[in-house]
């Protein structure tokens, strides 16, 4: 296997007052990293993966954020499997803010995203279990006057045969934790073979569904400290607008409301509590200076990008002679496909809270990328790194929304929102900043705009040459996280689009980054939630005007792609697939892709409904995610991400009208109802291979596969563009 590296370089094991506390991490600057483990009996305090308290039990400390995706249950499993926990005396808590202690293996910074969080933690989590275990055993047998060998752990409990001895993990806890540790990279860790929790299917619980059923769970919204303000931030309803001036007074008489203060990033509403704060805000009168903002309509966007898009831009990848190919072609097919802003809109909008004393800064929120935010809020404060926390709590979706780039050029986000408010009141008083539906609808940061121009080349019955012109706004640059630009590629705009998983004779993808004054970041399944549609769209059309079947055509092309061969044909035996064909009115259409080193492929049954609307009845969905650690888990988010991808398939649409974005709320920025989510079948591929992502890879070939069942209904591939459905704008909820 290919596993990530475990950070070994420097460890510390903290012995807590009355718990076995154990952690490894690398030199850190942060103040948590320089407290004196002696003086501090608080193990929450302390750099640590494992505690372990003299009840048995067993904490869990994640560096993943928690936002629906179930990573808590992920670390948890990793941890439990090697150290013979009893699952149901297993918690998860997330760790503090030290970048150097938790960061994510894959990123070189604290955060969560990507998919990443089980592919870079798999082993360093396993061995933070072996390690409390291994001190268990030490602490039995020396406390029983054994052998280690003569110990064995299972389920909680440990045992001693010979004697009949028995005990739980508490009462060796504090001994072990008088132990010298043993070297973390001398531990054997299980063979796969003998795993109890990992890859099991069922018989564990999700760790946070207890509390998120009976209401125990603590959200943002959930947060009510004494005297706490509730603010609401008046923003420009076009981006790059400013506040030129504003009257307060009509707010300021809402009851409740007790200041209005201009910010950095607008202008705030102060209140008793959030009905309060909104209210006000509705009342507050404000002038905006336009003259340096977006004032184009969408389609005004989408010609400029046409017109890039007729010359070649920064060379992702290539390969044979493009050129040469479509000029001795048989026939060359063209077609483009355009892909408009979406909002994220999970079903948490942004929200947090802050408190500053005018020394240093506590803030208590679903934050997604700790590193980044918290130098966001040193630098915004002008305060050092052990003068401000974050507390990392629950928070209700994200993907990819709650990811704060701190890019200045493209305006504030919650960070900012948080820190300007707080700024503006003055030290003393903590704020609870609130963002509502409205909010993340008109005021947010988007999925990019994006066009494809995309040729193929045919000769003798067969695809010889494809060539894809990626045209669109880049996150990333100017970010936190530009160092993804290079050469004048984005990898986070062609990512699925310059790595195929079809072999031509030719190939070329090239790029341009046209700039904009619309905030975009990131979203659920980053670039591959428009690569994935482009090239599986074309792909089949191309099969189609050679003859060939959707599927074997593509199995054809995959002599590089073993593993994409193999979801391939695993999801068309689930299907039982007998063709391109067309049945009582129903159609099934094909997507591949390969995201976040996780292959998937998909059939999607499709009829078109009342209205005109298209109607999936039900989707076969083939992963190969390596290991599957949570099977139960990858299930659900397959599920969730296919549900996901099929409200941006049908109905996701940002449009602007003069700079102004159309949508504000469910109504008219729809999502999938209930009644219309599809029969979904999941089927995982066995695996030895490490495990890789699966949050996001539910969303990147539901959009193709139905394009494409769609196209055998009789709709013209020149339409299959995202949105595949334009509701009305005025449509009700």
């Amino acid at each position: 296997m290919n596993l990530p590296e475990v950070p070994l370089t420097r460890r510390r094991f903290i012995v807590g007052a009355s718990a076995l506390v154990i952690g490894a991490y690398l030199p850190s600057t942060g103040a948590l990293a320089r407290a004196n483990p002696a003086t501090a009996p608080d193990p929450h305090a302390a750099n640590a993966f494992v505690q372990i308290d003299q009840e048995g039990i067993v904490t869990v400390i994640s560096k993943h954020t928690e936002v629906g995706q179930g990573v808590y249950t992920g670390m948890a499993t990793l941890v439990a499997e090697e150290l013979d926990a009893d699952w149901s005396q297993v918690r998860v808590v997330a760790a503090p803010v030290d970048t150097n202690v938790y960061k994510n293996l894959e990123f070189g910074f604290q955060g969560t995203g990507g998919s990443s969080s089980v592919a870079n933690a798999y082993e360093q989590m396993r061995r933070m279990g072996a390690m409390a275990r291994a001190m268990l055993v030490q602490a039995a047998a020396q406390s029983w006057k054994t052998s280690a060998q003569e110990i064995t752990v299972q389920a909680g409990k440990i045992r001693h045969a010979a004697s009949g001895r028995e005990a739980g993990f508490g009462e060796f806890a504090v001994l072990a934790s008088q132990l010298p540790p043993p070297d973390p990279a001398t531990l054997t860790l299980k063979d796969p073979a003998n795993f109890t929790l990992i890859g099991k299917a069922s018989g564990l619980h999700r760790v946070d569904s207890l509390a998120k059923t009976n209401g125990s769970a603590q959200f943002t919204q959930d947060i009510h400290e004494p005297d706490m303000l509730t603010v609401t931030i008046k923003k420009p309803p076009r981006f790059g607008g400013k506040v030129a001036s504003f009257d307060a007074s009509r707010a300021l008489e809402v009851p409740g409301v007790v200041a209005v203060k201009q910010t950095d990033t607008g202008v705030a509403v102060y209140a008793k509590n959030t009905w309060a704060a909104i209210q006000g805000r509705e009342k507050l009168q404000v002038e905006w200076d336009d003259s340096q903002a977006e004032r184009r309509n969408t389609e005004q966007i989408f010609a400029e990008f046409r017109q890039v898009a007729q010359k070649p831009g920064a060379v992702a990848k290539s390969h044979g002679q493009p050129d040469e190919v479509f000029d001795k072609a048989d026939k060359v097919i063209e077609a483009e496909y355009t892909f408009p802003y979406v909002a994220h809109a999970p079903m948490e909008p942004l929200d947090g809270y802050l408190f500053w004393d005018g020394e240093s800064v506590k803030a208590r929120y679903g934050c997604q990328i700790q590193t980044l935010d918290h130098q966001q809020l040193c630098d915004l404060f002008q305060l050092p790194p052990e003068k401000v926390e974050i507390e990392t709590i629950l928070a209700g979706g994200s993907f990819g929304r709650r990811i704060d780039l701190g890019n200045p050029k493209l305006g504030p986000d919650l960070a900012a929102d948080m820190a300007a408010a707080a700024k503006a009141i003055g030290p003393g008083h903590g704020v609870k900043v609130v963002w509502t539906r409205e909010d993340d609808i008109r005021n947010g940061w988007y999925r990019p705009m994006i066009l494809h121009r995309l040729r193929g080349a045919i000769r003798g019955g067969k695809v010889v040459g494809w060539s894809d012109t990626v045209v669109g706004h880049s996150w990333t640059l100017n970010s936190a996280m530009t160092a993804l630009v290079a050469n004048g590629v984005d990898q986070m705009m062609i990512e699925g689009a310059s790595e195929v998983p079809y072999t031509f004779e030719s190939f070329r993808c090239d790029a341009h980054i046209v700039p904009g004054k619309v905030p975009t970041t990131s979203l659920r399944s980053v670039a591959s939630t428009h690569t994935g549609h482009a090239v599986e769209s074309f792909i089949d059309q191309l099969l189609q005007e050679t003859g060939q079947d959707p599927v074997e055509g593509r199995l054809a092309l995959m002599g590089d792609a073993p593993r994409e061969a193999g979801v391939l044909r695993a999801v068309a035996k689930a299907a039982n697939w007998q063709g391109a064909k067309v049945v009582d009115g129903r159609a099934r259409g094909v997507g591949v892709a390969k995201a976040f080193n996780t292959r998937v492929a998909q059939i999607a049954e499709v009829s078109i409904g009342e209205g005109g609307i298209p109607r999936v009845h039900k989707v076969w969905c083939a992963v190969d995610c390596g290991v599957a650690v949570n099977p139960d888990v990858i299930r659900a988010q397959i599920e969730g991400g296919i549900g996901y991808g099929l409200s941006i398939a049908l109905y996701g649409n940002i449009t602007l009208k003069d700079g102004v974005v159309e949508q504000s709320n469910f109504n008219n920025f729809r999502p999938l109802r209930i009644d219309e989510m599809p029969e979904i079948e999941v089927i995982i591929v066995a695996s030895t291979e490490a495990p890789t992502g699966v949050g996001e890879l539910g969303v990147p070939t539901i959009a193709p596969a139905v394009g494409n069942a769609l196209a055998l209904l009789g709709r013209p591939r020149s339409s299959l563009s995202l949105p595949l459905h334009r509701p009305n704008s005025d449509a009700s909820v």
